[in-house]
Order: C-alpha cells, then structure tokens, then sequence
C-alpha cells in the first residue's frame, strides 16, 4: 500500500475531500499525518516512507535525498512557493503539482461580477440608497457606461484568463494580451492579440491582472502605467497584489481617474487602520474570489485522479505541473486564510 504524508496546512482534509474520498483514500493509502509541531524532525524520520505528499513542506535537498520513494508532491495551497530543491525533484522524477486550476472558473465569475458593479456604480448606488441619499434615472449613472464593445486587457493569460475570456465573450470581441511567457502564436488562436504592457493600459478600457508574481514583475504596475489609463477606465487586482505598487495605486485613486476592484492586498488580513480603506472609486473584495465549499471539493477531486493515475504508472494530467524554466523565479507568498 503506497504512503502519503498528509500536511495541507492551511487546508485541511476535510476541506478538500468529502467525507467519502476521505474513505476511499484511507481504504487505499497509508496515510500519515504530519503534527503541527516538530515537523522538521518528523520529515527527517519519516520521509523516506513516503510516495505521495499532500502539502507544501520545507524540502531542502538533504531532505528530498531521503526519500527514495517519492513519486508526488501536491501543494494544495495551490501556489509554487521558494522552498523546496525543484531541479532535485526534476531530476529525480519527483513530480510537483499545484491544485491552482481549480480556482479558474470561480474567479472568473466574480471577476464579470466586479466589472459588471464597476461600469454600472451597482455598489456605489446601493450605499447611496442605505445612506438616504440615492440618485434616480440619468442622474444615477454620470459615471457609468456599458461593457459592449470594449477593449479588454489581460495581464497574464493562463488559467484564469483562459476561464474568464468566454464570460466577457457576449460583451465583446476586443481581447489584448500582455503575457512574456507565451508565444504570439498561442495569443493569436485564442482570439487575442498579443500586445505591450503599456499599450494594454493605454488603450484598454478594461484591465484584468492576472500574472502569478515573480522575481520580475513586483511593483511592475506602478503610476507610470496607471497613469496611462483612459478616463473611467476599470483595474480589476485578481491574482498576485505584490504584482502591483499599492502607494502609487492609491496616489492614483485619489485623482479620481479610474476604478478599481481588488480581491488581494499587500498585506492580509488587512490591518484596521489602512488608509486604503477609506479610499473611493475601489470595490473590495477580502481574497474571497476563489473561495467556494465546491471548488475545495474539486481540489479533492483533482488530486485524487491523478494519484489514480500515477498508480497505474501514467503521468498525472488535472493538477497543474511545475515547469523547470519557470518555477524557480516564482515568488508567491503562502496564505493563511481558506
């Protein structure tokens, strides 16, 4: 019977099986559970049982030379982190596996909900209303406008943005993609056009960010380029915040240019005395765009077929893999909060 060492923090099994797969897993596999303390000596001891780990554990080289049998490791936080040897796990035929596709299709809707309350002011008005001071007919939308016919940026186009483009699809034709990690030619057939950083803030009246943060992207969205933006123009903060400068973002809120929507911050939980807080022309979010009791079942799902898979020596095909060329420059911060 193959061994998985069970470590998901910050999720938890029964967040991400249902109480059935939990049962066929235990029919299964040896599962042994990592404690909350101690774990450095715990993997020292125990690693060089394992063929399968669910989680994201410190995997120093000393550590990954031990364990001779290991075929997986499933990071169900769902975010390559800095912390394990990857060109040992490459060479050793250790496969590395995200549980980020999951979350695809979730945000992507939320992301059309927040677009949506952006052109149309739907959250503004609904406070106007609670306040006692709502605006009726025309009056009510001075700074509102429609999504048909606009020109759509995409910083970064993978999972999610390949989720999103159909929803915004009844909308509009217009998709602009800045992504240095694809090919022109894969932009192309996916009905885009391959574009610069600054012409999608220039020209686009919507702008998603989506890119994963690396080594070379931190701050990358910075008031030079926000400052670019059309008037009324929308920013919707979906994927990394470090991705983008939030002083200068806030410098530029304040000159009541554009709109913005967030889902992630610099720094969360967010602190209670934020200046961003009191900020308008922002729609807030608290990291809450992907998180659905069904999308953690899903993660389940995922990672549970493609161990079906790897035991039956074929390569696993749901959970996203970490690439060489690539891995290495991420620089994700781990989550605390489901």
């Amino acid at each position: 019977m193959k061994t998985i060492l069970v470590d998901p923090y910050p999720r938890k099994m029964e967040l991400i099986f249902t109480p059935q797969k939990i049962q066929v897993l235990k029919k299964n596999y040896n599962l042994i559970n990592v404690p909350k303390k101690n774990q450095a000596l715990f993997y020292e001891k125990n690693i060089h049982k394992a063929n399968y780990i669910i989680g994201q554990p410190n995997l120093p080289t000393s550590l990954l030379k031990k364990a001779s049998k290991l075929r997986a490791i499933f990071n169900v936080e769902s975010n390559f982190m800095d912390n394990m040897d990857y060109d040992y796990c490459f060479k050793n035929n250790i496969y590395v596996l995200s549980t980020a596709p999951v979350f695809a299709q979730t945000v992507a809707e939320i992301a059309v909900g927040f677009t949506l309350s952006l052109k149309r002011d739907i959250h503004q008005s609904h406070l106007d209303f609670i306040q006692k001071k709502e605006k009726y007919g025309l009056e009510g939308n001075t700074n509102s406008s429609l999504l048909k016919n606009n020109k759509i940026g995409f910083i970064g186009f993978g999972d999610l943005g390949k989720s999103l483009k159909p929803l915004l699809e009844p909308f509009t034709s217009q998709f602009y993609i800045y992504d240095p990690w694809l090919p022109e030619k894969l932009i192309k057939d996916s009905g885009c056009t391959s574009s610069s950083l600054r012409q999608v803030f220039k020209d686009c009246d919507v702008v998603y960010v989506l890119a994963t943060i690396t080594s070379n992207n931190q701050s990358m969205i910075d008031k030079k380029l926000l400052n670019l933006m059309k008037k009324n123009a929308c920013l919707l903060i979906l994927s990394r915040a470090s991705v983008v400068n939030f002083q200068d973002l806030i410098q530029i809120l304040r000159k009541g240019k554009i709109k913005v929507a967030t889902d992630v911050f610099p720094e969360e939980p967010v602190k209670k005395n934020d200046p961003l807080r009191k900020e308008k022309n922002i729609l807030f979010s608290a990291h809450r765009a992907g998180a659905l009791n069904s999308v953690f079942f899903e993660m389940g799902e995922i990672v549970y077929e493609d161990l079906q898979l790897m035991s039956k020596n074929l390569p696993p095909r749901l959970c996203r893999r970490a690439e060489l060329e690539t891995v290495k420059s991420l620089r994700s911060k781990p989550v605390d909060v489901n």
